[in-house]
């Protein structure tokens, strides 16, 4: 296994069934891709220990759930032993987002400045309380600063620079 950073998409919570099925919590944006058929995930223990690489070979929804079938195991005492494991993807894996959406944890660390140039402070966390985010950006003197993710606010973002210029409407200082 590489040193390649794992992204958790679910949590096994329990079996279901006598036909090997598991119940997932999915912990993912896109748990319709993680779980459909062929999709290849990473089952990690809870402690610690060697992921099992694993191939979903069906599944379902179920209320909050997923009822998922993996490739290989086909009654309820092959897969009682991972009940609590997580599954995870590789950072490589990760679905590609739409012009202008982000990855919380690429927001996150990125220094925010001005269209002045004048440096506000660092991204510290993100609030998603209605109709838009919050970054939440704990500036210099320790005071936090909090900015609408809008078109009006947030000019441009470099992910890969890890900074983040905004226009400073009337009234956010």
């Amino acid at each position: 296994m590489s040193d390649e950073r794992l992204l958790n998409i679910g949590k096994i919570v329990n079996t279901h069934g006598i036909k090997g099925e598991l119940k997932i919590y999915p912990q993912t944006d896109f748990p319709e891709v993680r779980f459909q058929p062929g999709s290849k995930l990473l089952m990690v223990p809870p402690e610690s220990g060697e992921p099992i690489a694993i191939e979903i070979a069906a599944a379902r929804e179920q209320k909050t759930m997923y009822v998922v079938k993996i490739k290989g195991f086909d009654n309820i005492n092959q897969v009682e032993k991972y009940k609590g494991w997580e599954l995870k993807v590789t950072e490589s894996e990760r679905v590609p987002l739409s012009e202008g959406e982000y990855y919380f944890r690429d927001i996150i660390g990125c220094e925010v400045i001005t269209e002045e140039g004048e440096t506000l402070g660092t991204v510290k966390d993100i609030l998603s309380p209605g109709a838009n985010d919050v970054w939440v950006v704990k500036m210099a003197k320790g005071k936090e600063l909090l900015l609408p993710v809008i078109d009006d606010v947030v000019l441009d973002v470099d992910v890969a620079g890890r900074k983040i210029k905004v226009h400073l409407m009337e009234g956010l200082l």
